[in-house]
């Protein structure tokens, strides 16, 4: 099973793409959406409540054969850990091999600083993706980085049968805070966003004050 991890603040299309490449790279079933409730590495809390952010990506995911969201880490108090959310998985019956969270290069990057690193490398496989316009280059990793890694599918990885799968895919160039950006300077979102979500926010009047463009 993928899966994706992050504020969703709001999801865009690149959220999307990311997933819909992981899935192919990787011949995922399904991959599972997870919002946090608390982010652990933003200074500042998510703009939208969670109750907005969830319904959000729900309509993001509508329709979409293979893709839910989850509301895991809504429903539990304090930072959103994903150690902890990956650990809840592994006590529902899925093995660390099962899973496979997608992840940004550049969010992967900062993956020593996450909650009881170097354990959280054994909880999952990584999927690492790259930037819009880059290519995966792990090469200056650090060295229990580099012996993980695999590219996209191969076989391969520790004991446990957990690895870092690097995936080149084209994705677009989106970040929730463009979206937010344009949102706050009247500007239309209809080529950052699916169309259910770009209605929804407008619906509820969301992000449009200039304080929200940040974090």
């Amino acid at each position: 099973m993928g899966l994706i991890g992050g504020t969703f603040d709001p999801v865009h299309c690149g959220h999307l793409d990311a997933a819909d490449a992981a899935r192919l790279a990787l011949d995922l079933d399904e991959v599972t959406f997870i919002p946090a409730h608390v982010p652990p590495h933003r200074t500042a809390g998510p703009r939208a409540s969670a109750f907005h952010r969830f319904a959000l990506l729900a309509l993001a995911l509508a329709g979409r054969s293979g893709y839910r969201a989850s509301d895991m880490e809504l429903a539990r108090e304090g930072p959103s850990f994903t150690v902890d959310t990956l650990r809840d998985l592994h006590r529902r019956g899925w093995s660390a091999a099962q899973l496979f969270f997608i992840i940004g290069a550049d969010a992967f990057a900062e993956i020593a600083t996450w909650h009881e690193y170097p354990g959280v490398l054994d909880a999952t496989q990584f999927v690492v993706m790259a930037r819009p316009g880059s290519r995966l280059d792990s090469s200056q990793w650090a060295p229990e980085l580099r012996r993980r890694v695999r590219q996209a599918g191969a076989p391969g990885g520790n004991g446990e049968g957990v690895a870092i799968h690097l995936v080149d895919a084209r994705t677009r160039d989106i970040s929730s805070s463009q979206v937010r950006a344009r949102i706050a300077s009247g500007e239309t979102i209809a080529d950052l966003v699916p169309a259910t979500v770009a209605d929804y926010i407008a619906a509820h009047h969301l992000y449009e004050r200039v304080d929200e463009l940040h974090g």
